[in-house]
């Protein structure tokens, strides 16, 4: 039996900001990944509408995210995923990993190292100096994943 197809919209450093781009990418996402910064409860609360939402806080995110995780693992379509906002906050030990998602840096980072994928979306919130605004379309099936960078025009 041929397992379904999960699409998966990963993004970071939002900072108060939700582009009607990025609600577009949204709208039939299976789940949603958010690696902090998000700034505004009301943000959580609309990608929660949308699907599933597995969220970390980040350095902006202060006292009103004190429910939500410093960092997190989760598994989507047999894929396990660790998260946390900052990637020098990543522990050494990444058994039963296969995917790690960061943000902070507001630039996009996609790189496998010794089977695992460290994964930035960059930011898609509010532009900062000249960075690109970006974020990551994962797709999962059968366990195995592909991963497709989006940049939004500004």
């Amino acid at each position: 039996m041929k397992s379904k197809l999960m699409k998966i919209i990963i993004l970071s450093d939002t900072h108060g900001l939700l582009r009607p781009e990025v609600i577009e990418q949204l709208r039939d996402a299976d789940a949603i990944i958010h690696g902090g910064d998000i700034n505004r409860q009301d943000i959580v609360d609309t990608l929660r509408s949308y699907a599933p939402l597995y969220i970390v806080r980040g350095n902006n995110d202060k006292e009103w995210a004190a429910e939500i995780s410093h960092d997190l693992h989760f598994e989507l379509g047999g894929i396990r995923f660790f998260m946390v906002h900052n990637k020098k906050e990543v522990p050494k030990d990444l058994t039963d990993v296969d995917v790690i998602v960061f943000g902070h840096s507001h630039k996009y980072f996609q790189e496998e190292k010794d089977g695992v994928l460290w994964l930035n979306p960059g930011s898609c919130g509010k532009r900062r100096f000249d960075q690109e605004i970006a974020l990551a379309v994962m797709t999962i099936e059968d366990g195995t994943y592909s991963i497709k960078k989006v940049t939004i025009p500004h």
